[in-house]
C-alpha cells in the first residue's frame, strides 16, 4: 500500500460532502474516482494532496512516495516553448548528464589517488542515470509531445501563444514526464481529441506506478482502471474491476440496498403503528410499552435511501411531426479560413431516423460543418438541401439560446407557455434540476448545468432533426445516461459531434469520420468503427491513399497487424473491382506485408542481442580493476557504452513499432 484514505470526513457549513471515506491504493493500481457533479471528488483529491484539511480522518502516504497532480484549474502560464517546458520536467536528468560530463573532464590528468573519489562519483551517477532511463529522455519527450497532439513544428511555439486547451496539454505532458509514484488527474481528457485520448489510455495503462483519475469519460475509465471508487451521497464504495464491472455490480448492490432500505422502512412503519395503537389504549402499562418501543426505535441505525438511478427519470422524446424519408443532402461542400482549407467536395446523405455521429481530430472542421448545415455559418461552395417537413433543432457549446437574467423555471415556462408547471418540473427533474434548484438564475449556473438546460429545451422543441455539437461536454455520468436513453428512443433524426466514445457507441447507428479533408462512412457504432476504420478508409478513398506515401505506409502497416477483410455496406466510386477480388488482393497484400514484417523483426532482434552483448562486454571492462587507472580507456569505454545504449533504445523503439 502506498496511499490510504482512512475515515475522511468533510463538511462545508451544514452540508456534509464526505462521510468516513475509506480506500487504499497499491503500487500499480489504476483507480477511477467517480460520482455525480458536486459529489466531492475534487475536494477529496485536494485533501489527499494536503491542499485542504479534512474535518476528521487521515491520509496516509508511504515514505518517499511522490504525488503528481493535474487539476482542472492548472497554472499553465509558463515563459517557455513547448519543448522547453517539457525539458524542465527532465531537469534532474539533464543536470545529472551535465555532471557526468564534468566528471569526465575532471578525470583528465589526475593521479590514481585523486582519481578514486571522482571515479566513485562517476560510477554512482552513471548507474543512477542509467536507472532513470537517462539515455532515452529525449525520445520520451518527443513521444509525449506527439502523443498529446503536437507536431515537430510546434516544438518552438511559445506557450503564451497557445489556447487554454493546448496549455493544459502541455501541463499534462510535464506531469507525465516527471514520473511521480502516483499520478492524480482531474478530468484529463477534456482538452484532448480521440487520438490523444487513446494514446493517453495506453500510456497510463502501462505506467509503472499508481494512477488516480477523475473523469466522466466512461470509455477512458474502462480502458485503464482496475479499481473504481465511487462517492455517492458522501459515502465511498470500492469496486475491484473496470468501469464495466462497476456498472454491473453497482446495479446489483443498489438493488440489495434498496431491498434492505424498503424492508427497514416497512419495519419502522409497523413499529410506529404499534406505538400509536398502544398510546391510544391510554393505560399505564400500554403507555410504558409504547415508551419502551420508542426508545428501541430511536436506537435503530436508519439506512439512507439509495440514490435514484437514471432509469427512474426517463424522458420520452417524440418529434411533433415526421419528416420525409430524405432528411439532409449535402453536395460538394467546401470551407476555408484564409489559406487553411478545412474540407472540400464533401457529400453526405442522411435518412429519417438515422443517428449519425461526426468524428475526427481537433481542427478538422467538424463544428464548422455542423454550423454550416444549421445555417449558422456561410459555406464557400456546395449545396445543403433539407427534405420535406424537416425542422431543425441546434445545440451549440456557447448556449446562446439561454437568457442569463432568467431563472431556470422561467426560461422553460417562457419557452413553452402551453406546458403546465408539473410537466416543466418533471422535465427539469429528468435533467437533474430538482427542488429549489429550478429557481436558480441561469447566469449563476455552471457550464454543465447550462448544457443540461439547453438540452432540456432542445428535447422539448418541435424539431425532428437534432444537430448537436458536443452535447455531453461538462455532463456527469448520470446526465449522459439520461441523454443516451432519450436519443436511443428518439424516432427523429440526429446528427452530432462528440468525443465521448462511450456515448457514441450507445447512440450512433452510423459514423462519419472527417479525416484528411474527406468523409468516410461506417454503418455501425463506435466499436464497429474501431474495427474497420483503416479498412474502410482504404476502400472508400483508394486514390487519396495511393497518392500519399505516408498514408499508404500507414495502411499497409495496419493490414499486417491483422486486418484481412473489408466487408462493409459501402461502395467505392473509384473502384470497379468486385468485393471478392478486393478481399483477395487485400489478403495477399496483408500476407506479403506480414512476411516482410516478420523478417524485419528477426533482423532487429538479432541486432538487439548483438548490442546487448557489446554493452555487457563494455561493463566488464569498466568493472575490471586493471583498468581503474586508465583514464583515457575509461572515457572511451563510457562513450562507447553511451552510444551503444542509444543504439539499443532505437532498436527497441523499432522492435516495438514492428510488433
Amino acid at each position: 500500500m502506498i496511499l490510504a484514505c482512512q475515515n475522511i470526513t468533510k463538511s462545508f457549513g451544514e452540508t456534509p460532502v464526505l462521510k468516513n471515506v475509506n480506500f487504499h491504493i497499491e503500487k500499480n493500481d489504476k483507480c477511477g474516482l467517480i460520482g455525480i457533479n458536486g459529489a466531492g471528488k475534487t475536494t477529496l483529491l485536494r485533501i489527499i494532496l494536503g491542499e485542504e484539511d479534512a474535518d476528521s480522518g487521515n491520509v496516509v502516504v508511504a515514505r518517499d512516495v511522490r504525488l503528481g497532480y493535474l487539476s482542472q484549474t492548472q497554472d499553465t502560464e509558463l515563459d517557455n516553448t513547448i519543448y522547453g517546458a517539457m525539458q524542465e520536467a527532465k531537469k534532474y536528468i539533464i543536470e545529472m548528464e551535465t555532471r557526468i560530463r564534468e566528471l569526465e573532464k575532471e578525470m583528465e590528468g589526475k593521479t590514481e589517488e585523486e582519481l578514486t573519489p571522482i571515479l566513485e562519483a562517476y560510477n554512482r551517477l552513471s548507474t543512477q542515470y542509467d536507472r532513470e532511463n537517462g539515455y532515452a529522455y529525449e525520445s520520451e519527450i518527443t513521444g509525449v509531445i506527439a502523443g498529446l497532439g503536437f507536431t515537430k513544428e510546434d516544438y518552438d511555439r511559445p506557450i503564451a501563444t497557445l489556447s487554454g486547451g493546448q496549455k493544459m496539454r502541455v501541463a499534462l505532458g510535464r506531469l507525465l514526464l516527471s514520473h511521480p509514484d502516483v499520478i492524480i488527474l482531474d478530468e484529463p481528457t477534456n482538452h484532448l481529441d480521440m487520438t490523444s485520448i487513446q494514446w493517453l489510455e495506453g500510456y497510463l495503462a502501462s505506467y509503472p506506478g499508481a494512477v488516480i483519475v477523475v473523469s466522466h469519460d466512461r470509455y477512458f475509465i474502462d480502458k485503464i482502471t482496475n479499481k473504481i471508487v465511487e462517492i455517492d451521497q458522501g459515502v465511498s464504495s470500492v469496486y475491484n474491476g473496470s468501469y464495466s464491472y462497476y456498472s454491473q455490480e453497482k446495479s446489483k448492490r443498489r438493488q440489495a440496498e434498496m431491498n434492505a432500505y424498503l424492508k427497514q422502512q416497512a419495519e419502522i412503519a409497523h413499529e410506529e403503528a404499534v406505538i400509536t395503537k398502544l398510546k391510544q389504549f391510554n393505560r399505564e402499562k400500554s403507555i410504558k410499552r409504547a415508551e419502551s418501543r420508542e426508545k428501541k426505535l430511536d436506537k435503530i441505525d436508519r439506512l439512507d435511501k439509495p440514490t435514484e438511478v437514471q432509469a427512474d427519470m426517463r424522458l420520452k422524446l417524440e418529434p411533433v411531426c415526421e419528416s420525409g424519408e430524405d432528411v439532409l443532402l449535402v453536395e460538394d461542400l467546401a470551407k476555408s479560413f484564409g489559406t487553411n482549407t478545412l474540407f472540400e467536395g464533401i457529400g453526405l446523405d442522411i435518412k429519417r431516423g438515422e443517428h449519425v455521429a461526426l468524428i475526427g481530430g481537433n481542427g478538422t472542421g467538424k463544428t464548422t460543418m455542423l454550423k454550416i448545415i444549421a445555417r449558422k455559418l456561410a459555406k464557400d461552395a456546395g449545396n445543403v438541401t433539407f427534405g420535406a417537413k424537416v425542422r431543425i433543432g441546434y445545440f451549440d457549446q456557447e448556449h446562446h439560446d439561454l437568457d442569463t437574467s432568467k431563472t431556470i423555471f422561467d426560461e422553460m415556462s417562457d419557452s413553452f407557455p402551453d406546458m403546465n408547471n408539473t410537466r416543466i418540473r418533471n422535465v427539469l427533474a429528468a435533467f437533474l434540476f430538482t427542488g429549489e434548484d429550478v429557481f436558480k438564475t441561469i447566469g449563476d449556473l455552471s457550464g454543465g448545468e447550462r448544457g443540461r438546460l439547453s438540452l432540456a429545451k432542445l428535447m422539448l422543441s418541435p424539431a425532428n432533426l437534432l444537430i448537436l455539437d458536443e452535447p455531453t461536454n461538462h455532463l456527469d455520468i448520470p446526465s449522459k445516461e439520461i441523454l443516451e436513453d432519450a436519443l436511443r428512443e428518439y424516432t427523429g433524426t440526429v446528427l452530432y459531434v462528440s468525443h465521448d466514445r462511450y456515448f457514441i457507441n450507445k447512440t450512433a447507428t452510423r459514423i462519419l469520420e472527417l479525416r484528411e479533408k474527406v468523409l468516410t462512412n461506417y454503418i455501425g457504432n463506435y466499436d464497429y468503427y474501431e474495427e474497420k476504420k483503416d479498412d474502410l478508409f482504404l476502400v472508400q478513398h483508394p486514390d487519396l491513399v495511393s497518392s500519399n506515401p505516408e498514408l499508404s505506409a500507414s495502411f499497409m502497416s495496419g493490414a499486417a497487424a491483422g486486418s484481412n477483410s473489408s466487408s462493409a455496406d459501402v461502395t467505392s466510386k473509384d473502384s470497379n473491382k468486385s468485393a471478392a477480388r478486393l478481399e483477395y488482393e487485400e489478403q495477399k497484400a496483408s500476407s506479403a506485408e506480414l512476411r516482410k514484417r516478420e523478417k524485419a523483426l528477426k533482423r532487429v532482434e538479432s541486432q538487439i542481442e548483438k548490442v546487448e552483448a557489446e554493452i555487457e562486454e563494455i561493463d566488464a571492462k569498466l568493472s575490471d580493476p586493471a583498468n581503474g587507472t586508465e583514464v583515457g580507456l575509461l572515457m572511451e569505454l563510457s562513450k562507447a557504452k553511451e552510444e551503444a545504449e542509444a543504439k539499443l533504445e532505437e532498436l527497441y523503439t523499432e522492435w516495438d513499432s514492428l510488433q
